[in-house]
Parts: C-alpha cells; structure tokens; sequence
C-alpha cells in the first residue's frame, strides 16, 4: 500500500531496544515536527478549506501523539532529551521541488509530508511486529494505523491541487529517491535513522 521499495530490516529493533529513550525522544520529536509541518502547510494555503480542515485534525493528532510519547517516557521513568536533528527528513526536504507556481510548490510538499508519514508507518509496523515489550508493540501498532491516514490525505491533498504535476509520476520519483537514501538508515535507535 505504501509503495516503498525498501523494507526496514526487522534486526533494527534490536539497535532500538538498546535504548529505548532515545527512540521515544526521538519520535516525540517527530511528532512535533509533524505537527508543525501542518500547521505550516495551513498558514500559507489558508484559502484552502478543506485542506485547512483536514490538516487542523491532523496537526491536533500530532500534538496528540506527541502528548501520547510524553506520557510513555514518564511512565518508563525517562526523561524526553533535547530535539534531535532528522537527517533523513532533511536530505527528503533537498529534493523537494521549490520553483514553480505555488500550487506546484504545494503539491510537492504535500508528497514530501507523504513520503514521511509513509516511512513513519513503515516502521512503526516494524517496531510493533518484532520488539519485545508488550506495550511499545501495541502503541506502535495504534500509531501506525494513524500515520497510514495521513500518509493517505497528503497524496490525496497532492492529487486534488496538482496543476501542472503529473502526481502519480512525480511520487515515483520520490520513491526512488526515498530507495537511494534509505540505505543510509535503519542503523540507529531513532525513527528515521
């Protein structure tokens, strides 16, 4: 469903469950950065309705999830570090297109916020599949039926405002980009990493 090339190898909850706060610190901060990229996406489409609407819910679920991965370092008797710099969403944000009309520039944002969620969900199956603690498999199993939502309303959102974009065509160049790339990850205890 998601179209990725690449799987994440199952071995890479191994490195994750080495330190579990540094993945939850991590992914707290994906949350953020989600939500943020939403809000972001509303304030320079405003004219947008529905894309305003649906991208309030989403940031609210962000907000929420974030919330969610908070309570969860609490409860383990962690401690949520400092933001941590994202090297897969920033080599992602290089390729996205930024000339062109705004709606082109919108489309391709909107397949960038895509390809994110769309790897996010990847993984997250991964971590509910294979790692040993009961209760991070079932949170990340409830995550990763949400990130498939938005992965969903981005592409759809990148579909309806397209102007000149042949959409399907352009999210196969993310996927191949997002295949040249990935190979650099899956190597640390972070979402994306």
């Amino acid at each position: 469903m998601l179209g990725l090339k690449l799987a994440t190898d199952p071995r890479w909850v191994n490195i994750v469950e080495s330190n579990i706060e540094e993945i939850l610190t991590d992914h707290a901060w994906c949350e953020q950065k989600a939500a943020s990229n939403a809000i972001s996406l509303v304030t320079y489409n405003s004219e947008l309705e529905d894309l305003v609407t649906e991208l309030l819910v989403i940031a609210k679920e962000e907000l929420d999830h974030l919330q969610m991965v908070h309570d969860l370092i609490k409860s383990k008797g962690l401690t949520l570090g400092r933001e941590r710099k994202d090297h897969y969403v920033n080599e992602l944000f290089k390729f996205m297109k930024k000339d062109g009309s705004r709606k082109d520039a919108l489309c391709d944002r909107l397949l960038f916020s895509a390809m994110i969620e769309a790897r996010s969900c990847e993984r997250f199956k991964v971590l509910s599949e294979n790692i040993k603690d009961p209760e991070l498999a079932k949170f990340y199993r409830d995550l990763m039926i949400s990130e498939a939502g938005h992965y969903t309303t981005f592409l759809g959102f990148a579909k309806k405002y397209a102007d000149n974009i042949d959409v399907d065509k352009r999210w196969k160049q993310w996927i191949e980009f997002e295949t040249s790339i990935i190979t650099n990850y899956g190597k640390n205890e972070t979402v994306h990493g």
